[in-house]
């Protein structure tokens, strides 16, 4: 059940016509949230033939048009593109007239904020960062996923309420961001989501290649258990050998890595010693332990494997 405070209607923003630019796995799915609240999509963007085929499915009789032709028709225009391409595409809607004055422009990059942004309001357009901390399909189980997701907000103090707003109205919940935190706001989601998929997928390849059938069934209690320790109790939720100091069975690790999936084992060793400082700096591992065991991270392989059975006798999965 959602804990989503509605708006004061005084602070909602009109039934607005929405026009999305970048028909890629957010944008429709944003446009048809702002349908479920009263707004009315009337144009989409897109190149590709994915996109196509999103914007169809996320937003039927909605017609694709040209970027400018958008602008043209929209009161609010979403601003969907890969990071990389948003300065230039705001710089040139902004050089051929297109932004239309007290046009609200929306665009949902993490990296900016609402300067990027300035070609459009020197234009007259009122700028938003408004970027959801959600990871998208592009298909509509996104639209029931922002219920409470939270939105990382920028923009002008005069506006902000309006883009709070509209955050609600679809659902999430408004998380402001200074324009200077922003990079670091957008670094923190990206090594906590991007990584663990990167995590997730090599430790399923590597239980397959040892003969588990199910990997997603077996790791799916265990971190959805880690996820929930680390989010309650943070550096506290460390367990394992790294966290214990089992330099021995660290060691072995290493070894099967470098038999079995090679290119794993720069990421193995660089997590491992991350995870040996928080240990250390929350007293979690030992100091007479820590030498041995960054002796095995420093040296790659070259440690010494120690007895896998001794810790195996708890029968967990720390």
């Amino acid at each position: 059940m959602s804990t989503v405070q509605q708006p004061d209607p005084r602070d909602r923003p009109a039934r607005l016509t929405v026009g999305v630019v970048g028909a890629g796995r957010v944008g429709p799915v944003l446009a048809a949230s702002l349908q479920l609240a009263g707004h009315r999509p009337v144009a989409v963007s897109g190149v590709s033939d994915a996109s196509r085929r999103r914007a169809a499915l996320m937003l039927p009789d909605v017609p694709l048009m040209a970027p400018a032709d958008v602008l043209q028709r929209a009161d609010l225009v979403l601003l969907t593109v890969p990071d990389d391409t948003l300065p230039g595409l705001v710089e040139g809607l902004a050089e051929t007239g297109a932004v239309r004055p007290g046009q609200l422009l929306v665009h949902t990059s993490g990296r900016y904020g609402a300067k990027v942004l300035d070609p459009a309001l020197r234009a007259g357009a009122l700028p938003l960062a408004l970027h959801p901390a959600m990871t998208f399909t592009g298909t509509p189980v996104d639209v029931q996923r922002l219920a409470g997701c939270s939105f990382g907000v920028t923009a002008p103090d005069e506006l902000r309420l309006a883009a709070e707003a509209l955050v609600i109205e679809m659902g999430g919940e408004p998380e402001w961001i200074a324009e200077e935190n922003r990079p670091l706001y957008h670094a923190a989601l990206a090594l906590g989501a991007n990584h663990l998929v990167t995590l997730v997928a090599q430790a399923m390849e590597l239980l397959r290649a040892a003969g588990v059938e199910a990997p997603d069934r077996m790791l799916g209690p265990l971190l959805g258990a880690a996820l929930d320790n680390a989010l309650r109790s943070g550096d506290a939720a460390l367990t394992g050998p790294v966290a214990r100091g089992d330099a021995g069975t660290v060691a072995a690790h290493v070894a099967e890595l470098r038999k079995h999936a090679p290119q794993t084992v720069s990421g193995y060793l660089a997590m491992a010693r991350a995870t040996a400082d928080r240990a250390l700096a929350h007293g979690l591992l030992k100091p007479e332990l820590a030498e041995d065991l960054l002796g095995v991270l420093a040296n790659g392989s070259h440690g010494t494997p120690g007895n896998p059975g001794a810790d195996g006798a708890e029968g967990d999965a720390r």
